[in-house]
């Protein structure tokens, strides 16, 4: 049975691996599903700090090197990735140029860490053991998937109209933008003051679950089939 290890931007990405996706994938078969935090967010005020990709890299090739059963994946939003080195991650700067669609600068990303760490495990290697996952715009958007259910989670019901305004003005939740100002985070912020992440992001997921989450976020939805199926494919 397969080991399942998540590399996560911050609290609330752990807490999410917890609490919503390791239930749901112990019924696919893994033996164990956990995180581990790749950047600095327990301390951090604001986005952005994740570490650079030499030193994500290499946490990611011990743990594939020393558990032979063990699939790795990552959970990191495309804003807070480095872009120039020598903190750069595979992909990072060449997506910037791809245009506003989530999913195809999300994708080009992807590719390129799933090249970059074949390329360092050698020929043996079985690309399935390593699923990239890079989240455009936060954590928090998977959240506008169901906006009476993520009120009702964070305890502030009346907000149901307006967080559907925020969702409705895109394509899919993915596509809400990522300026420091109009991010996810600081919408719900605007509306919500005091808005504790980790707590209530992880009691809105819960409310919400992972159906909906997968139905209105096709690249997050992508990401699910592939952990639930141990693949990958380029």
């Amino acid at each position: 049975m397969s080991r399942l290890l998540v590399h996560v931007e911050g609290e609330t990405e752990e807490n999410f691996v917890n609490e919503i996706l390791a239930p749901h994938l112990y019924a696919h078969g893994y033996a164990q599903v956990s995180a581990r935090i790749i950047g600095n967010a327990r301390q951090r005020d604001r986005r952005g700090g994740i570490k650079p990709w030499s030193s994500v890299r290499q946490g990611i090739l011990n743990h594939l090197n020393a558990d032979r059963e063990c699939i790795v994946t990552t959970m990191v939003d495309y804003y807070g990735m480095p872009q120039n080195e020598p903190r750069a991650w595979p992909g990072r700067k060449a997506a910037s140029n791809l245009g506003t669609e989530a999913s195809l600068r999300a994708g080009r990303i992807e590719e390129a860490l799933a090249a970059d760490i074949c390329q360092e495990m050698g020929s043996g290697f079985s690309q399935n053991r390593f699923i990239p996952y890079v989240a455009m715009h936060e954590f928090e958007a998977l959240l506008f998937s169901d906006c009476n259910g993520f009120s009702a989670g964070i305890g502030h019901s009346g907000l149901a109209p307006e967080f559907q305004n925020i969702r409705d003005a895109f394509t899919n939740p993915e596509e809400i933008d990522d300026s420091p100002t109009t991010a996810p985070s600081k919408r719900i912020e605007k509306l919500v003051p005091g808005y504790q992440k980790p707590l209530l992001g992880t009691l809105a997921a819960l409310k919400i679950g992972l159906p909906a989450m997968r139905s209105a976020c096709p690249h997050f939805a992508t990401w699910l089939k592939r952990l639930e199926a141990k693949t990958y494919e380029c």
